[in-house]
């Protein structure tokens, strides 16, 4: 009988796959070899290439955990500070791409139910703003890395100046109560600015009634003691045209607001008054998702971040003309 040089090959095929002879391939090399109908079914019911995939897939992804576990060990043993720094980029990462999942929900959200931004819930309407403000910070940094080998000084420089160049997600812990406390000194600097503003103006407000009010609410501030309510909505109404509207406030005015809402004053006065308008918006947005809310609702972190917007900020009036200062 001749042999067969496909039945050959394929018996050989077989037998280094799997370490076996199939069925019909004996030891002689002269023996009739399979129909290709029962080749095919003896090959389809001995091996499923979906299950074969999904079986090395996870020993991959295992075998990558364990690898990626033992050089966290390794790095937290030999390298204690590095490590701190490394477990802090992935979790931010990790967070990052949350947060982006969740700002993509929204977004659908509000696209499909046809649901204006100013009526979301607090929390979605806090992590849009949140998530805009960090995309606008990482832009620069993502720009400086394009060039072949940049990548390197940017590590260097987000290393070395955390604060300006990295988001909230990729700090640490500590980094983020020092960076608090940088920011509200920041801010308290431009605090007697405006105050000394607000009494400059004083002389030019017709009105004698609101002139005193204005007076006394500046006295008040500088003795410190912190003005009520009442105060503060009696002389609201200065703040809705001249000479304190946001289109009619002078432009050193308009930027010693800018630093008490982290935004540049390094900019024309017609834009510095219109992002003063978009954001003191946005506050009144966010206070009114709160009052739907309730206090009681927030927890420890969320009324710390709250505390953070409302002090030392001014809103808008309903008419979106001014703005009236809540409190110092």
């Amino acid at each position: 009988m001749a042999l067969s040089c496909r039945g050959v090959c394929r018996g050989a095929s077989v037998i280094l796959l799997y370490g076996q002879r199939p069925v019909g391939v004996k030891a002689s090399l002269c023996t009739p070899r399979l129909t290709s109908t029962q080749s095919s079914l003896w090959f389809v019911s001995h091996y499923s290439p979906s299950q074969a995939r999904h079986g090395i897939g996870r020993n991959i992804v295992s075998r990558l955990k364990w690898a990626n576990e033992k050089y966290e060990r390794f790095l937290q043993r030999r390298f204690p500070r590095f490590y701190v720094l490394y477990h802090t980029f992935m979790k931010g990462f990790r967070l990052l791409f949350q947060d982006a999942k969740e700002i993509r929900r929204i977004q659908t959200r509000v696209l499909t139910d046809n649901i204006g931004y100013e009526n979301l819930p607090y929390r979605e309407l806090e992590k849009l703003r949140q998530f805009r403000r960090d995309l606008i910070k990482a832009i620069p940094l993502a720009i400086l890395s394009i060039p072949p080998f940049a990548n390197y000084l940017v590590f260097i420089l987000m290393y070395l100046y955390p604060r300006q160049l990295l988001i909230r997600h990729f700090w640490t812990p500590q980094q983020l109560v020092e960076f608090q406390g940088i920011y509200h000194s920041q801010r308290a600097q431009h605090h007697w600015a405006i105050v000394k503003g607000l009494e400059g103006t004083a002389p030019s407000v017709q009105d004698s009634h609101l002139k005193s009010r204005l007076v006394e609410l500046c006295s008040k501030v500088r003795n410190g003691a912190h003005p009520v309510v009442s105060d503060v909505h009696a002389v609201r109404t200065l703040f809705s045209g001249l000479p304190l509207g946001v289109r009619r406030m002078y432009a050193d005015q308009m930027r010693h607001l800018c630093p008490l809402l982290f935004l540049t004053p390094r900019l024309p006065a017609f834009w510095v008054g219109r992002r003063l308008n978009k954001h003191a918006l946005e506050l009144m947005q966010l206070d009114r998702a709160i009052v739907r809310l309730g206090l009681h609702q927030l927890n420890d972190a969320e009324l710390r971040e709250v505390i953070g917007h409302s002090h030392n900020t001014f809103y808008p009036l309903p008419s979106s003309t001014g703005f009236f200062i809540l409190w110092f």
